[in-house]
């Protein structure tokens, strides 16, 4: 079967590059394999694969196979649907998203096309501002160079949820991938109106919404900040410089290696703000010029992380530490100017810290959980809108980095997190304190939470084959304990139950189902495992609780490596 899908290729296919790469493993059975074993599947995360040939692979035809499964879609919805598409930094990402614009040309779809590489955020913003029926993002987030993808959007600039990605999957798999798909001409279609480029009135709009989710006012004094911004090569690099310089942020130093987008990504393993390398960079640039904050986005800017200046050593603030300083900022600055809404709204993942329920409390705010993924977060905010009460959304974040401040968009958004994050720089050095000082504040009030994530990745046929075992012995054959720590309490979300060990009574988990298992544990911690749903790994997350941080680190260190010897 794969070397009948092999000759299928070698002999349909009219792009060079790939058919050169197929020839040059025509002798290596392993290589085929991982490129045949299985097609990329239009998923609720849309399409995330490596560059390259086969069904198992990013490339113009499983692109475009995708796109004539959106096209059909879109078409049984709607009488004249339309389309935004973006795209970031990432090798083929033009090519990619010009082929999808041809093939949703060629089915009557009108498509707005970006006219230059752009945060993931502004395309579901785009789907909003145009009332476009879908939108489609070319990026691979913080993966490796060698990765590329596809998000797709909804009408609401939500990504497709499992029904809808389903039936997508369903068209797309009717179609053969060299004969069948229609595709138009790209120039032709500019001409005919078909493919319309975005204007700068969108990028204002954009703009503006941004601007209107800060808190600031005259009483912030800017000059006093200084912040050092990498964009990792991507997307990020215009809007988020704009947007401080609107903002009042003048003092902002670019890292020099990591300012031009490169989707090689020559100064990175990873571009990824959640690991400490990504900002090596900044911290050289940091010796010559030091500065308050260094700020990192990733390629497509939907992702920001922080390193705060502390007597000359910059310290990475987590993404589940960054989440609750965004949230007693806001929460707090709105009780200060009584713009504070009644009965307000936050949202976090069920994998995200714990601490945000202690912080909400104070201010008399709802804390809602969703699932792992933005468009669960994007789902609460377009409930509310559905319902008029949209003011009442403070934020949402997930402990990856993600964050969203305002109803403008229904994904996670670095380039108002970033405007937010340099506010609450300046707001609270003016109180003479460091984003660290208001940590330990809130950890004074609460408790030392210390949350910890941990991926192991297992790629290709027989890597997929070891998570599913992982997952499937766990719920098969549950723990009883962690590290010698009692679990009391089982939440599968994959059968929507939770099980209090103590009386063995169930509960049901009112949430979409989702292959995750969190095990709460005797002493207050919190290990939860999952497979990543974008790419080839296992992640972990633990959480542990104390009264000073000393011990809570060495709690949640200690309760992952005990967990990753029982289940690896």
């Amino acid at each position: 079967m794969l070397e009948t899908a092999y000759k299928i290729w070698i002999d349909n296919l009219d792009d060079g590059e790939l058919k050169n790469e197929l020839l040059s493993i025509k002798d290596k059975p392993e290589e085929i394999n991982d490129r045949f074993y299985r097609s990329l599947s239009f998923g609720t995360a849309g399409l995330r694969g490596i560059i390259g040939a086969g069904t198992n692979r990013m490339n113009i035809y499983t692109v475009s196979q995708a796109t004539q499964g959106l096209s059909d879609y879109l078409n049984s919805i709607s009488d004249k649907p339309s389309v935004a598409i973006g795209y970031d930094c990432r090798h083929k990402s033009v090519e990619f998203s010009n082929t999808a614009a041809c093939v949703f040309a060629a089915n009557g779809i009108k498509v707005y096309l970006y006219p230059r590489l752009c945060p993931t955020p502004m395309v579901s913003f785009a789907v909003r501002y145009l009332k476009c029926n879908s939108g489609v993002m070319v990026t691979a987030s913080h993966n490796q160079s060698k990765y590329n993808g596809y998000k797709a959007y909804d009408s609401n600039g939500c990504q497709f949820g499992v029904t809808q990605s389903e039936e997508i999957a369903k068209y797309a798999a009717k179609y053969d991938l060299f004969n069948d798909i229609k595709k138009a001409d790209f120039e032709k279609s500019l001409k005919s109106g078909l493919i319309e480029y975005i204007g700068t009135d969108l990028y204002e709009a954009y703009y503006k919404a941004v601007l209107d989710s800060s808190m600031s006012d005259n009483t912030y004094d800017y000059s006093n900040i200084k912040v050092i911004y990498t964009p990792l090569h991507g997307a990020g690099n215009i809007p988020v410089r704009e947007i401080l310089k609107r903002s009042g942020v003048n003092n902002v130093t670019v890292v020099p290696s990591q300012e031009k987008p490169d989707g090689d990504f020559p100064t990175l393993i990873y571009p990824n703000p959640e690991f400490p390398e990504a900002f090596d960079c900044a911290k050289e640039t940091a010796k010559t010029s030091p500065a308050d904050i260094l700020l990192a986005t990733d390629p497509d800017s939907d992702r920001v992380g922080v390193a705060v200046n502390v007597n000359g050593e910059y310290k990475l603030i987590s993404g589940n530490s960054m989440g609750v300083l965004l949230l007693e900022y806001l929460l707090s600055r709105k009780t200060a100017t009584n713009t504070l809404p009644k009965n307000p709204i936050a949202v976090k993942t069920i994998v995200s810290t714990d601490l945000c329920y202690k912080v909400c409390a104070d201010y008399g705010c709802e804390l809602r959980e969703v699932l792992t993924g933005f468009k669960y977060i994007g789902g609460v905010v377009k409930e509310l809108e559905d319902i008029g009460e949209a003011s009442r959304y403070i934020m949402g974040f997930e402990e990856s980095y993600g964050y969203l401040i305002g109803t403008y968009v229904r994904d996670k958004d670095a380039v108002v997190t970033s405007m937010l994050i340099c506010e609450m720089v300046c707001y609270y050095k003016q109180q003479g304190k460091t984003l660290l000082d208001v940590l330990t504040d809130i950890y004074k009030r609460h408790g030392y939470y210390y949350d910890l994530q941990n991926s192991t990745y297992l790629e290709g046929e027989d890597g997929m084959l070891k998570i599913e075992s992982i997952m499937d012995n766990l719920r098969n054959n549950p723990l009883e304990s962690i590290g010698g720590v009692k679990i009391v309490k089982r939440d599968d979300y994959k059968m929507s139950q939770t099980v209090n060990l103590s009386d063995n009574k169930t509960a049901e988990i009112r949430l979409p189902k989702s292959n995750v298992i969190a095990h709460h544990l005797a002493d207050g911690s919190k290990v939860t495992i999952r497979p990543s749903g974008t790419e080839p790994k296992i992640k972990m997350y633990i959480s542990a609780v104390a009264d000073n941080m000393e011990t809570a680190q060495k709690q949640a260190k200690t309760l992952l490596e005990s967990f990753k010897k029982q289940v690896m």
